[in-house]
């Protein structure tokens, strides 16, 4: 079974490429969701953040706040890498379990969401890579309107994480995610059609 990435930076669209290969029977794995089980309650993840980041970065109950981590850790490109040098070891192990897992699907292949992929420590494992961009423009409107946040927070957000260009370097196939979810299921689709017709011969 091969291991294919799906990345791009905030707001790019990827989820929806997820959705459209989950949706035709493909186990997906969303690193974003299994991020959120490496930092529950008593984890040595969120220990570890709050040593980094501080105690404010915790809920009343305890539990971690995402939105005070974030506006913490992607001030500067600097506390953004310190979020991932503590975050990633727990993510790849827990990423790993989750491929040999699919495997059992039979399926050729196991596809992964995340943002935090290309120049990071799950991206030697990873077959091919997929990245989807959009514009700037685009990205920023949906990233202000998914996450409830401020243009600025949603800026410094996008300035923590890969360049487009390094985005573009890493990438086996790139989507341009310009225009409709109809356009973007088909970009998909066919690079779905090219990653079977490899597989196969």
């Amino acid at each position: 079974m091969q291991i294919i990435a799906i990345t791009g930076r905030s707001g790019s669209g990827k989820s929806t490429v997820s959705a459209y290969y989950a949706s035709l029977g493909y186990p997906v794995l969303d690193a974003d969701q299994i991020a959120r089980q490496t930092v529950l309650p008593g984890s040595a993840c969120l220990a570890q953040l709050c040593e980094a980041f501080g105690p404010e970065i915790l809920a009343p109950d305890g539990a971690l706040d995402r939105a005070a981590l974030a506006a913490r850790a992607f001030e500067t490109p600097e506390q953004a890498h310190r979020l991932t040098q503590i975050t990633h070891p727990a993510i790849v192990k827990a990423l790993l379990e989750g491929a040999a897992n699919a495997e059992k699907t039979g399926k050729p292949f196991v596809f992964v969401d995340g943002a935090v992929i290309v120049g990071e420590a799950f991206e030697p494992y990873c077959d091919q890579i997929i990245v989807v961009l959009t514009t700037e423009r685009e990205a920023l409107s949906r990233v202000i309107l998914r996450d409830g946040i401020s243009k600025q927070a949603a800026r410094a957000r996008m300035a923590a994480q890969r360049s487009e260009e390094e985005m573009r370097a890493a990438a086996d196939y790139i989507i341009e995610n310009t225009e409709d979810r109809e356009h973007l299921c088909t970009a998909a689709g066919q690079i779905l059609e090219h990653l079977l017709k490899n597989a196969a011969s």
